[in-house]
């Protein structure tokens, strides 16, 4: 026979066992709740101008991309020589969804007019004054950004196109180059300006 206290033992831990599809549901929830065209006017806002209405687009699409895929406790890779083995923290869909709508609301406030309405520098002021206080010291991991906007920064300047762009050049960072070119010079970057 079972004594009480073990049948709650065990009624408690049965309760557990699902927190990972809990946490997955509450994530996927999040992400929808993610207004596409909020988010691409925050883009445009944060993004550097080079990149071009189709760039940001680009870019945008890949962080939504992401973040969809996003699985909280997924083992990352480590340094080479490093034992260490970390995992992805809590989903940061949940804090940003309320983020994106807190700019909303706040433009409104401000000026009647929803954030993607308002003009580009009217939308960065209103991201300057959501991110004012953030301690920062350069740009965090992705998931662990305090605010959108610093994630999707930070997600564009973890990127290949980015140190293409900042250079000008086609670098192709974090991509193999056969051997043979790696005395030669990087292509200009197309289109650039």
């Amino acid at each position: 026979m079972h004594s009480p206290a073990r049948r709650r033992l065990i009624k408690g831990l049965a309760a557990l066992a699902p927190l990972p599809f809990v946490a997955r549901r509450f994530h996927g929830l999040a992400v929808a709740d993610l207004d596409p065209a909020l988010l691409r006017a925050l883009g445009a806002a944060i993004l550097p101008g080079e990149l071009g209405g189709e760039g940001i687009e680009r870019i945008v699409a890949g962080f939504e991309r992401w973040l969809a895929g996003y699985r909280e406790g997924a083992e990352l890779l480590h340094g080479y020589g490093s034992g260490e083995i970390r995992r992805t923290g809590p989903s940061p869909a949940l804090r940003w969804a309320g983020q994106l709508r807190e700019l909303d609301q706040a433009a409104r406030k401000a000026g009647g007019k929803p954030f993607a309405a308002l003009d580009l520098p009217a939308r960065q002021e209103q991201v300057r004054a959501a991110l004012q206080g953030a301690r920062l010291a350069g740009l965090p991991p992705v998931d662990r950004a305090p605010h959108l906007a610093v994630g999707l920064l930070a997600f564009f300047y973890g990127s290949a196109e980015a140190a293409d762009l900042c250079y000008g050049a086609r670098i192709g960072r974090n991509s193999c180059r056969p051997l043979d070119e790696s005395s030669r010079m990087p292509l200009p970057r197309a289109g650039g300006r």
